[in-house]
């Protein structure tokens, strides 16, 4: 309180007038608009999160497969140290949802000739976000593997390369004739 006094006391010294008076109301409406926090920094920045957090792509899926299938490889008795490469045979897939209409007619002739027409049409669905309208994502399939190949300290022994073909076969359905297990040198 005793501030403000000094304050006012100084404007009365120095004869301050309205307009003195007008440009320190400014000043301070200024000073809070600057202090206030804008929400579209905030925004924007929650938005590029959202978009960092779902571009993955097929390399760091197909690296994050390899490391899981090494470390759970290297538990098992008899195979040792290991390093697994794994190809894919198509990318990811997304399956976007559809809305379908059908039209069906029907009509006999004179002659007793019957004809019939089936019109059917799709039109893709659109989630409406912030950054405009984005096709609906019903469901998104993970890449096929193709083929995988583990190189293993223990990849001579026969009851080893056949543990190893099932554990592949079992995690990624693949064919038998797509695994290759070699020994670590």
């Amino acid at each position: 309180m005793n501030n403000t006094n000094h304050i006012f006391q100084w404007f009365k010294e120095r004869k301050g007038g309205k307009e003195q008076w007008f440009i320190l109301i400014l000043v301070g409406i200024l000073l809070l608009v600057i202090a206030m926090p804008s929400d579209n920094h905030t925004t924007k920045k929650e938005e590029n999160v959202e978009t960092e957090t779902i571009s993955v792509t097929e390399d760091d899926y197909v690296e994050n497969m390899e490391r899981r299938l090494e470390h759970a490889l290297e538990q098992v008795e008899g195979v040792g140290r290991t390093s697994v490469m794994i190809t894919l045979a198509s990318s990811s897939e997304k399956i976007i949802e559809k809305d379908t209409e059908s039209r069906s007619s029907s009509s006999t002739s004179a002659d007793n000739e019957f004809s019939s027409t089936n019109d059917v049409s799709q039109q893709s669905v659109y989630s409406n976000l912030s950054d405009g309208e984005v096709p609906y994502v019903k469901q998104e399939l993970s890449p096929v593997i193709e083929g995988v190949l583990v190189v293993a300290e223990g990849g001579d022994d026969a009851v080893v390369k056949q543990n190893i073909t099932e554990v592949v076969q079992a995690l990624f359905g693949v064919d038998t004739h797509k695994i290759r297990v070699m020994k670590h040198n």
